[in-house]
């Protein structure tokens, strides 16, 4: 037991959790903090951003780059409610957030305000933040903080991963209690089954030893799970490919020759059309996003579905299994393959094989190689070229983020970090920042489209002040890319609310900030400012010029299935 203040004892808490660094904005209900953050001893960084939402985004893209939580922390009222979506986005894509908010007085011995009175900058973060974290707690009094703080990460980070969030009232930051630091932590009713039933697994292995076209459908699960070796190891077992989700990407090198890229709406030909000859279909770590199945009757129907998930809540929510199996993908994956490896492995001579290898083939060949234009997935093998495997790639949303999926070869897991579940513009730019603070030695490259960057510029000020140098590739087209394709293709060329324009100059823009801006027009000169860029001790934003009426493909319209691809 010690005696100190709330707002002490949170900063003795987070150093029990290891935070090393808080990305956030201070405010009047959080100066407590803020004031012991000053000290020279503490031990935690605390980065200034310029937008409460790129907070949460850079604890995002910290927490997916090291697999550690991200910290994130704000002021009552709009500092709270500005966080709300960066908390969404890392809800929907498992990532462990966790969120400190400054709140108004619960009593005051000299005010009548309090929570509930509309005092100033009051908002109820609780209710609105209920349906988008795993756990959230308005604190009562400063000596339950220690125990809230260390329920919080625990939530966080078991099971499958999600964002939390603290409410601090301002009395309960200055109220002086006796305070227990404890390392034993029971949470009634919270118990994360890790562990897969063994008769289940051995259903799943004769499904798969009996299988003649097995393949894997691989989700953020199994980069969240750390279990892309044993992922590797059973797919070079029985010589099965392996497709991913968005989420997934780089849980298998995708320069290796069972990898089959993304599935989906914009997925490969191969992973698309393959999973629908598939007699035997494992999925590990997926949800089933409506992104990945397209329409749901179609998808799969005549292949037996073994389900592979830590969140009992996913089996069976969006697709019918034979085999569901709710535990860790690391040692469900594990122990398959230990079941499996005394038996017969399969020929890489098999019909299955030589299947995967046409259509990869028939893939690879529908790009040209050749040119010196912009085109984006030139581009993008262009960037693969230059980049270090560690190097880390984040993306913003729309036709830049299907681009870099289908064309940018990930070899490592980790290191591809997207918007999935929410489709949030703007969240690549502060993740980049997140990642490179959580990687300092890794190469961090921002894939942006000029819409999206417009949302977040501003932490180009973040960037330079706070000396977090990355690289942002913006592929300008002066148009919302992906809403203008939709139009082009099945709204008859109306184009309606998507044309932006040529505000603002990108290279000046950098400029103001104290970045460097290039403006580039071919490959050559692209492939000279990226190497440029790698070198460059602050961040550098690449001006990408290319045609507003470039189009992604592969493409599945929405209402359709897999077999309603359009291949361009």
């Amino acid at each position: 037991m010690v005696k100190m203040s709330g707002a002490q004892a949170l900063i003795e808490a987070l150093k029990r959790q290891k935070v090393d660094v808080i990305f956030g904005i201070s405010g009047g209900a959080i100066l407590s903090i803020h004031d012991l953050l000053y000290e020279q001893d503490v031990g935690m960084r605390h980065i200034l951003v310029r937008h409460e939402q790129c907070a949460a985004h850079a604890a995002d893209g910290y927490a997916r780059a090291s697999g550690r939580p991200g910290v994130c922390m704000a002021t009552s009222g709009p500092g709270a409610t500005n966080l709300v979506t960066g908390i969404a986005n890392a809800y929907l894509d498992s990532s462990p957030v966790v969120s400190f908010t400054g709140q108004v007085n619960t009593f005051s011995s000299t005010s009548s305000y309090m929570i509930g009175r509309d005092a100033f900058q009051e908002a109820d973060i609780m209710g609105i933040t209920t349906p988008i974290t795993k756990y959230n707690c308005q604190v009562k009094k400063a000596s339950d903080i220690p125990r809230t703080v260390k329920l919080a990460f625990h939530i966080a980070t078991t099971g499958r991963p999600g964002p939390t969030l603290v409410d601090l009232p301002k009395n309960v930051q200055a109220e002086i209690d006796e305070m227990r630091f404890s390392d034993n932590l029971e949470v009634r009713g919270y118990k994360p089954k890790t562990e897969p039933h063994p008769i289940q697994v051995r259903k799943a292995v004769k499904l798969l030893f009996e299988a003649k076209r097995p393949i894997v459908l691989a989700g953020g699960g199994v980069i969240i799970s750390n279990a892309s070796p044993e992922l590797l190891e059973l797919a070079e077992l029985l010589m099965m490919p392996v497709a991913t989700t968005l989420m997934g990407k780089g849980c298998i090198p995708e320069n290796h020759p069972l990898s089959l890229g993304d599935a989906g709406m914009h997925g490969t030909s191969a992973a698309n059309k393959l999973i629908l000859e598939a007699d035997v279909l494992l999925a590990v770590g997926t949800r089933f996003s409506d992104r990945t199945t397209g329409t749901l009757c179609e998808f799969c129907p005549d292949a037996k579905i073994i389900h592979v998930d830590i969140d009992a809540a996913e089996i069976g929510k969006n697709v019918k299994v034979d085999i569901p199996i709710v535990a860790d993908a690391k040692e469900t994956l594990r122990l398959i393959q230990q079941l499996l490896v005394a038996q017969a492995k399969q020929s890489n001579d098999s019909p299955w094989f030589n299947r995967v290898k046409e259509l990869k083939e028939q893939v690879k060949s529908e790009i040209d190689p050749e040119g010196n234009n912009l085109k984006p997935p030139l581009l993008l093998k262009e960037l693969r070229k230059i980049l270090p495997e560690n190097a880390i790639l984040t993306t913003e949303v729309g036709q830049n983020q299907m681009w870099a999926a289908l064309h940018f070869e990930t070899c490592k897991p980790r290191t591809f970090i997207s918007s999935g579940g929410l489709g949030t513009m703007g969240f690549g730019f502060p993740a980049a920042l997140g990642a490179k603070v959580a990687c300092p030695g890794s190469a961090v490259v921002d894939l942006a489209g000029d819409g999206s960057f417009r949302m977040t510029e501003q932490e180009l000020a973040c960037s330079v002040t706070e000396k977090i140098p990355v690289t942002v590739i913006i592929l300008n087209n002066s148009v919302l890319g992906m809403v203008a394709q939709w139009q082009r293709l099945f709204y008859g060329r109306r184009y309606s609310g998507v044309k932006l324009g040529s505000s603002p100059d990108f290279v000046k823009l950098a400029e103001a900030y104290g970045a460097q801006g290039i403006r580039v027009r071919s490959l050559e000169e692209f492939s000279r400012a990226m190497k440029n860029a790698l070198k460059c001790e602050v961040t550098t934003v690449i001006d990408a010029p290319i045609s507003p009426e470039e189009n992604v493909f592969p493409m599945i319209p929405a209402g359709k299935g897999l077999n309603g691809m359009i291949e361009g």
